[in-house]
């Protein structure tokens, strides 16, 4: 039987893996083996996911930790080669664009071991962000890319890559329609909240959250916000978000925001389906408010998944509270409109899987 080895080390790909993996034991496909590179190091970041997903149990663990991305990014691709060489797998399997994504695409690539990228052609400014370089060297380092969307496949052919490419659809709505029926509603009550009267946000990037101003003005249009609509605001912080509230002196702008610990995806989800809207700056989860019905406002100066933006579902908003106000209200005073769904229709990693097969079989004949 084929082998297969499937790279993961952070939370989107943990989730992506565990939808692949059930698929792969569902068709008998490969012989399947994981490789955590421990980029997320933190229980609470992995660990409950390998329970709540039941996520196999990695095979290869190669705790790169944190540090710089020069760093990390070579002590993933120096442990990587060592497991390749180890398993000799007959590909490779990486998701997303994180360090670990691109270690293992250039590892595999140098030994010749073909790679197979899940949410390749995702395209986002600035053209110099980590995240961007990463999945841009991955896609061109590829033999086979899945594609979420057709704007992904189609910034894919505007690059000349149109041999290998699958429109498959997203692995992230297969596991939202797989868990819809786990997603904890009760959350919601829990923190004292009604449903569709708060808005629900998460903000963790280093350009909205290590700078003071930036920070700053988040808060006070999020507070501004809440205010003029009546709604409560609620804000699972992340532990880098609440540590700069605190170094920067800001917790007099978090008035009317109820700031509560970090919540697992089942939390998440469930407060995603009962809050009137999302804010956001995180790639993932402006893209679940939509899964779950709701718009999201995204903090962030371009998004990777424009077909979301260029419909006018979700809006971009500037880090600062006129702005985010303005759109805000926008957002809030827009109702009866269908969610867009350019994402598939729930079984991409299905999708995935049966390609993969077909190919790794072609490949032993």
């Amino acid at each position: 039987m084929p082998k297969v080895i499937s790279l993961v080390g952070a939370r989107p790909q943990f989730v992506k893996e565990a939808m692949i993996y059930k698929e792969v034991r569902r068709l008998s496909a490969w012989d399947h083996v994981l490789v955590h590179s421990g980029q997320h190091y933190d229980a609470s970041m992995s660990g409950a996911f390998f329970d709540q997903l039941s996520i196999k149990n990695p095979d290869h663990s190669m705790d790169i930790g944190s540090g710089s991305h020069g760093a990390m990014t070579a002590r993933a691709l120096e442990r990587f080669e060592a497991v390749l060489l180890e398993e000799r797998p007959d590909m490779v399997l990486v998701y997303g664009d994180t360090n670990t994504t691109v270690a293992g695409a250039l590892a595999a690539s140098k030994l010749k071991i073909p790679v197979a990228h899940v949410e390749a052609g995702i395209r986002q400014n600035p053209k110099d962000m980590p995240e961007e370089i990463n999945r841009v060297v991955t896609d061109h380092l590829s033999r086979y890319l899945f594609t979420c969307s057709r704007t992904a496949a189609n910034n894919l052919a505007n690059e000349g890559i149109t041999q290998g490419v699958h429109n498959v659809g997203d692995v992230m709505y297969d596991l939202f329609l797989m868990m819809r029926s786990s997603f904890d509603g009760a959350v919601t009550e829990k923190l004292g909240l009604k449903p569709n009267r708060f808005v629900l946000v998460t903000l963790h990037r280093d350009f909205n959250v290590d700078d003071e101003r930036k920070l700053g003005e988040i808060l006070k249009g999020l507070s501004e916000l809440g205010k003029t609509l009546d709604l409560e605001i609620v804000f699972p912080a992340h532990p880098r978000t609440s540590k700069r509230i605190e170094e920067f002196g800001l917790s007099g702008l978090t008035d009317g925001i109820k700031i509560v610990s970090p919540v697992g995806y089942f939390q998440l989800m469930g407060l995603a389906e009962n809050c009137a809207f999302a804010v956001t700056d995180s790639g993932g989860f402006q893209k679940e408010a939509v899964f779950a019905g709701k718009r999201a406002l995204v903090i962030m100066p371009d998004t990777g998944w424009r077909e979301l933006t260029d419909c006018g579902w979700n809006l971009l908003a500037e880090p600062n509270s006129e702005d985010i106000v303005k759109k805000g209200l926008s957002i809030a005073q827009t109702d009866g409109t269908t969610p867009p769904t350019p994402y598939g229709d729930g079984n991409a990693a299905e999708k995935i899987v049966l390609a993969l097969r077909s190919i790794l079989k072609g490949a032993t004949q």
